[in-house]
C-alpha cells in the first residue's frame, strides 16, 4: 500500500481544504509531520485512517457517528470530507467520504442532518480516467479489508504506529499482550475452537446426564408397575454414576420373574370363575322358561274371558251385515232414480232461466208456441238484407266525399307554399351562385400558398440542424483538443521512458551476460563489473507498453479531428441553406403562411356543398312549377265526382229511412231480431228438456218401490238405509274376521301340552336364580380383573426392561465420546494435566506470533543498540497466571536475560520501535504479503540521545531498500535539522494549515 495524495476539508482542526502530496514527501524516504501540540498532525493520520475505514482509531470517533469528527472552525456551509488517493495491490484507488453533518437548511432558519456518504474510484490508465466503483458503505468497506487484508485495528497499529502503545505492550503482562495480539492477528477462530470444545464438553455431559435420568426414570416407572409385588432395592447411584446402568438391569431381572409367577396364578383362579358362572346362567334360563310358559297360560284364559263379555256385540254385527246383503239388490234401482231426480232438477232450472230472457208476452207459451215465434222472427230478419248493403254503400259514400274535401285542403296549401317560395326565388338563387364563385377564389389561393410553404419548412429545418450543428462543433471541438493534448502527453511518456531505457541500457544487456561467455557490445569474455539495474530502470515492456498508449491515443486523437471536420461541412452546408434569419424567425414566418393555407384550405373545402346547395335549389324551383299545374288538375275532376256522390246519397237516403223503423240504423234492427229469435228457440229447446225429464223421473220411482219390495223392505227408504258402502262392509268384516281369529288363537294356547304342565307348577322363583348368576359373573370380573392387571404390569415390566437395555447400549458410545471430548477440552483450556504449562489453545497460537514477532524486531533492535540487546519469547509462567506470552530482552553486554520493564525510557522507545517494525512484517506476511510502502511513527523521539537517535534514523531510512517510506510524528527540534522532507501542521485561530517542504 502506498499512499498518493491526501485532501481534508473541515476536519478536526482543519477549517479549510488542506492538501498533502505522500508522493513529494516519500521521494526522500523518511519524512517528518511535525507542529505544535494541538496543531493537529495525529489528526492527518485520522483522515487517512477514516479513509479507508470509515471511522478513527478509538476513542477520537466521539458518539460513533462521526459528526464529531466535524473541524470547529469550519464555515457553516462548508461539508466535512477527506479525500485519499492510493495504491493498493497495484489498483490506483480514490477514496473519498463525508461524515454526517448538521448543515443550515435551505429555505428558512435552522439545521438539517445530512446521512454519510462514501465513493470509491479506480483510475483506468488505458482510458487515462477515473470510473466509479460505488458509493455503498459496505461494499467499500468490504473491498478496502479484502485489499489491505487487515482490520481497522490491524491497520492502525501496523501503519500508524501509535503513541505509547508499543512501550505498554512491551512491558505489559501477559493477558494484556494476549489481548493486543489476538486483535492484531484474529485469533478468534482459536478462541472459538477452545468455546466449541468446552460447549461439546459440557453437551456430551448432558447427553450423558439425561440418558442417567431416563435410565433411573424407567427403573421407577418398573416400580410404579410392579406395585408391591416386587420392591426397588435402595441403592445410591445418581445420573452420571458409573454402577447405575447394572443395577437397574439387575433389578428389572427379578421384576420380570416375579410378576410373571403372578400371572399363572391369575389365568387358573379365572378359569374356574367362568365354570361356576355357566352352571349358574344355565339354572337361570330354566327358571326363566318355567316363569314364560306360566304367564302365558295365564294371558290365554284372560283373552277367553274377554271374548264372553263381547259376545252380544258380535251378534249385532252379524245382523248388520245380513241386511247390507238384501239392500245390495236394491243398489241399482237406487242409483237409476238419483240419476233421474238430478236431471229432472237440472232441466227445471235450465228452462226457468231461458224464460226469463223472454218479453211477457210469452210467459204462458208452451214449448210448440215458442218454436213457432221463433220462426216468425227468423223470416223478418231475412228482409232486412238489401237495407244493409244500401247502408254499407250510404257509409262508403260519405267517406268518399270526406276524402275529397281533405284533397281539396292540401291542394289549396300546397299552392298556397309554392307561391310564397317562388316569390323569393330569384334573390336565393343569386346568394348561391355567389358562395359558389368564393369558394372557387380560395381554392385558387390556397394551391398558390401550398408553393410557398415547402421551401420556408425546409429553410426552417435547415436553420435548425444549424443551431444544432454548432453546439457539435464545440463539442467536438474540446474532444479534439483534449486528444491531441493526452496524444501529446502520451508521447513525451513514451520519448520520456525509451530516453531513461537507453540510458539504462548497459544494466539490462549486463543482465544478459553469461560467465565464461563473449559480451555482445565489446566481445569480451571477462565481465568484472556489470552494470546493475537500479530502482528507477525501465524495461522493454514498459517501454513498448507507453508506446502502444501513445499510438492508442494518436488514433483517438485522429478519430476526433475526422468527426470535427464532418461536423464543420455539415455546419458549413446547413447555413448556407438556412441563410441569416434565425430559426424563431423563420418557424413565425412558416406558421403564418401555415394559418393562411388552413384558412383558405377551409373557404375552398365548401366548393362541392355550394355547388350541391345551387343544384337543389333549381330542382325544388322546378318541382314546385311542376306541383302548381297538376293540383289544378285535381281541382276540375274533384268537381266532377262531387256531383255523382251527393246523388246517389240522395236516394240511398229514402230506402234506409223506411227500413230502419225505430232503430237508429238498420244494422240494430237486425241485432234485435236475431236476439229475439236466439231466446225463443233457446226457450222452446229448455221447455222440452223439462217435459221429458219429469216422465223419466216418475218412471224411476215405479222401478225402486218394486225392487224394494221383493228385497224384503216395507219402503225404498228402509232398503237405502241398510246399504253399506265399501267402506262400512270392510270395517263390519274385519270385526268379524278378528273375533274368529282370536279365538282360534286362544283354543290353541290353552291345547299346548307344556304351557298345561308348567301351570300346574308352583310359581317360578327368578330373582333367586338371577342373583346366584350375577354373583358368579361378578367374580369371573374380579378374576379377569386380576388377570389383566397382572398382564398388563408383566407387559409394561418387559417394555420397560428392553427400553432399559436399549438405553443402556446407547449410553456406551455416550460414555466414551464424553470422555473423549472432556480429555480435548481440558488440553485446549490448559486445565488438564496433560497440560504441563498450562498454556490455552488461543495462547499457544499467540505464543507463536509473538516469537516470530520478537525475531523480526531483534533485527532492528540490534542496529539500534549497537548490537548490545535481542528481544527474545518466554513461554515461562508469571506468578499463578499461565505461560506462552511471556517477552524478555537478553543484554549481550551481560549476557543475562531480564524484564523487559528494567529498560531505560529511549531504551524503551527503540526497543518498542523494533518491536513495532518487526509485528507490522508479520502482520504483513500474515495479510497475505501485502506490502506496506507507507509508515508512520507517532512520537517517542525526545527521549533519545543523539548517536541513538541517528543510529534509529539510520534503521528507519533502511526501509527504504523494501521501497518504503516513513513517516515520523514528531514536535522535536533537532528532527527538522536531521530530516529535510518535512510537512508542518501550523495552527491559528481560523484553523490549523498544512506547509510541505522537501
Amino acid at each position: 500500500m502506498r499512499l498518493h495524495r491526501l485532501r481534508i476539508t473541515a476536519f478536526g482542526p482543519f477549517g479549510a481544504s488542506q492538501e498533502v502530496d505522500f508522493d513529494d514527501l516519500s521521494s526522500a524516504g523518511l519524512f517528518l509531520l511535525h507542529g505544535p501540540t494541538g496543531a493537529g498532525k495525529t489528526s492527518v493520520l485520522d483522515a487517512v485512517c477514516y479513509a479507508l475505514y470509515g471511522s478513527v482509531p478509538g476513542a477520537r470517533q466521539g458518539g460513533g457517528q462521526g459528526t464529531s469528527l466535524r473541524s470547529d472552525h469550519a464555515a457553516p456551509g462548508t461539508r466535512t470530507e477527506v479525500a485519499l488517493d492510493l495504491t493498493v495491490a497495484g489498483r490506483r484507488l480514490e477514496l473519498t467520504r463525508q461524515p454526517p453533518w448538521e448543515r443550515p437548511k435551505k429555505r428558512g432558519t435552522g439545521t438539517t442532518t445530512d446521512k454519510a456518504q462514501s465513493w470509491l474510484r479506480e483510475y483506468d490508465a488505458t482510458a487515462g480516467t477515473w470510473k466509479d466503483l460505488s458509493r455503498s458503505h459496505q461494499e467499500i468497506g468490504e473491498e478496502i479489508s479484502q485489499l489491505l487484508g487487515m482490520s481497522k485495528e490491524q491497520f492502525c497499529q501496523v501503519v500508524l504506529l501509535p503513541q505509547g502503545d508499543f512501550a505498554r505492550f512491551l512491558r505489559a503482562d501477559a493477558e494484556a499482550r494476549g489481548k493486543l495480539l489476538g486483535r492484531l492477528f484474529d485469533t478468534r477462530r482459536f478462541a472459538a475452537a477452545e468455546q466449541r470444545l468446552a460447549e461439546r464438553r459440557r453437551a456430551a455431559e448432558s447427553e450423558v446426564r439425561a440418558a442417567d435420568a431416563e435410565l433411573l426414570a424407567d427403573a421407577h416407572r418398573m416400580q410404579q408397575a410392579a406395585g408391591n409385588i416386587v420392591e426397588l432395592p435402595a441403592t445410591d447411584a445418581a445420573p452420571g454414576d458409573p454402577g447405575l446402568a447394572d443395577s437397574v438391569l439387575t433389578w428389572a431381572a427379578v421384576a420380570r420373574s416375579t410378576i410373571r409367577e403372578r400371572l399363572t396364578v391369575a389365568h387358573l383362579a379365572l378359569t374356574a370363575a367362568d365354570a361356576a358362572r355357566t352352571e349358574a346362567q344355565r339354572d337361570l334360563a330354566g327358571v326363566q322358561e318355567v316363569q314364560r310358559l306360566q304367564r302365558r297360560f295365564e294371558e290365554a284364559r284372560e283373552r277367553a274371558a274377554r271374548l264372553d263379555e263381547r259376545a252380544d256385540e258380535h251378534r249385532r254385527v252379524q245382523e248388520r251385515m245380513a241386511w247390507g246383503r238384501k239392500a245390495e239388490a236394491v243398489a241399482p234401482a237406487l242409483a237409476l232414480r238419483e240419476a233421474a231426480e238430478t236431471e229432472h232438477r237440472r232441466a227445471t232450472s235450465e228452462d226457468t232461466r231461458a224464460r226469463a230472457t223472454l218479453p211477457d208476452s210469452y210467459d204462458g207459451a208452451g214449448a210448440a208456441g215458442l218454436a213457432a215465434a221463433a220462426r216468425k222472427t227468423a223470416e223478418e230478419l231475412g228482409g232486412l238484407e238489401s237495407a244493409r248493403r244500401a247502408e254499407l254503400r250510404l257509409t262508403e259514400l260519405a267517406g268518399q266525399r270526406h276524402g275529397l274535401d281533405r284533397q281539396e285542403r292540401a291542394d289549396d296549401e300546397l299552392l298556397q307554399d309554392s307561391a310564397s317560395w317562388l316569390d323569393g326565388w330569384d334573390s336565393a338563387r343569386a346568394a348561391l351562385q355567389a358562395a359558389v364563385e368564393s369558394a372557387q377564389d380560395a381554392a385558387t389561393r390556397a394551391e398558390h400558398l401550398v408553393g410557398q410553404l415547402e421551401p420556408a419548412q425546409q429553410k426552417l429545418a435547415s436553420a435548425r440542424r444549424r443551431d444544432r450543428l454548432t453546439g457539435e462543433a464545440a463539442d467536438a471541438q474540446t474532444r479534439t483538443l483534449r486528444a491531441r493534448e493526452e496524444a501529446a502527453a502520451a508521447h513525451e511518456r513514451w520519448l520520456g521512458l525509451k530516453e531513461q531505457r537507453l540510458n539504462g541500457i548497459a544494466a539490462e544487456l549486463a543482465a544478459q551476460l553469461v560467465p565464461g561467455e563473449s559480451c555482445a557490445v565489446c566481445g569480451s569474455t571477462d565481465h568484472p563489473d556489470p552494470m546493475r539495474k537500479t530502482a528507477e530502470h525501465v524495461g522493454r515492456d514498459a517501454e513498448e507498453s507507453a508506446l502502444a498508449a501513445y499510438r492508442r491515443a494518436d488514433d483517438a486523437r485522429t478519430a476526433q479531428e475526422s468527426r470535427l471536420a464532418a461536423v464543420r461541412e455539415s455546419l458549413s452546408a446547413a447555413t448556407a441553406a438556412a441563410g441569416e434569419a434565425s430559426a424563431v424567425e423563420l418557424a413565425e414566418a412558416a406558421d403564418e403562411l401555415r394559418a393562411r393555407h388552413a384558412e383558405a384550405r377551409g373557404l375552398a373545402s365548401g366548393l362541392h356543398a355550394a355547388r350541391e346547395a345551387l343544384g337543389q335549389a333549381e330542382g325544388e324551383h322546378d318541382r314546385r312549377l311542376a306541383a302548381q299545374q297538376e293540383a289544378a288538375r285535381r281541382a276540375v275532376a274533384r268537381a266532377t265526382l262531387r256531383e255523382g256522390v251527393d246523388r246517389e246519397q240522395g236516394v240511398l237516403e229514402r230506402e234506409l229511412a223506411q227500413a230502419r223503423g225505430s232503430e237508429a240504423s238498420v244494422g240494430a234492427r237486425a241485432v234485435q231480431l236475431e236476439r229475439l229469435a236466439a231466446q225463443l228457440t233457446a226457450a222452446a229447446d229448455a221447455a222440452r228438456g223439462a217435459d221429458e225429464a219429469a216422465k223419466r223421473l216418475k218412471d224411476a220411482d215405479a222401478r225402486l218401490a218394486d225392487a224394494a219390495f221383493r228385497a224384503g223392505f216395507d219402503t225404498p227408504e228402509a232398503a237405502g238405509a241398510a246399504l253399506l258402502d265399501d267402506a262400512q262392509h270392510r270395517e263390519l268384516q274385519h270385526r268379524l274376521d278378528a273375533r274368529q281369529f282370536e279365538e282360534a288363537a286362544v283354543r290353541a294356547v290353552l291345547a299346548e301340552d307344556d304351557t298345561a304342565a308348567a301351570a300346574r307348577q308352583a310359581p317360578a322363583d327368578v330373582a333367586a336364580a338371577l342373583f346366584a348368576a350375577e354373583a358368579a359373573d361378578r367374580r369371573v370380573r374380579e378374576a379377569a380383573s386380576a388377570r389383566d392387571d397382572a398382564a398388563r404390569r408383566c407387559t409394561e415390566i418387559d417394555r420397560l426392561s428392553a427400553r432399559c437395555a436399549t438405553a443402556v447400549r446407547r449410553l456406551a458410545p455416550l460414555r466414551a465420546a464424553y470422555d473423549r471430548v472432556a480429555r480435548m477440552a481440558g488440553l485446549a483450556a490448559g486445565t488438564s494435566a496433560d497440560n504441563e504449562r498450562k498454556m490455552r489453545l488461543e495462547s499457544y497460537v499467540l505464543a507463536a506470533r509473538l516469537e516470530q514477532v520478537a525475531a523480526a524486531a531483534t533485527a532492528r533492535l540490534a542496529r539500534m543498540s549497537s548490537g548490545r540487546y535481542t528481544l527474545v519469547h518466554s513461554d515461562g509462567r508469571s506468578g499463578r497466571g499461565r505461560s506462552g506470552l511471556g517477552l524478555h530482552v537478553v543484554d549481550a553486554w551481560t549476557g543475562r536475560e531480564r524484564d523487559t520493564a528494567t529498560l531505560s525510557g529511549g531504551e524503551t522507545f527503540f526497543a518498542s520501535l523494533a518491536l513495532a517494525l518487526g509485528l507490522a512484517d508479520v502482520v504483513t506476511d500474515e495479510a497475505g504479503g501485502v506490502r506496506l510502502d507507507t509508515l508512520f511513527i507517532d512520537e517517542g523521539f525526545g527521549s533519545l540521545d543523539d548517536q541513538t537517535l541517528d543510529e534509529v534514523l539510520d534503521v528507519l531510512d533502511s526501509l527504504r531498500e523494501r521501497d518504503r517510506s516513513v513517516g515520523i510524528v514528531s514536535h522535536v527540534a533537532d528532527l527538522r535539522r536531521r530530516v529535510h522532507a518535512q510537512l508542518e501542521i501550523v495552527k491559528g485561530r481560523s484553523g490549523s494549515v498544512v506547509r510541505q517542504r522537501t
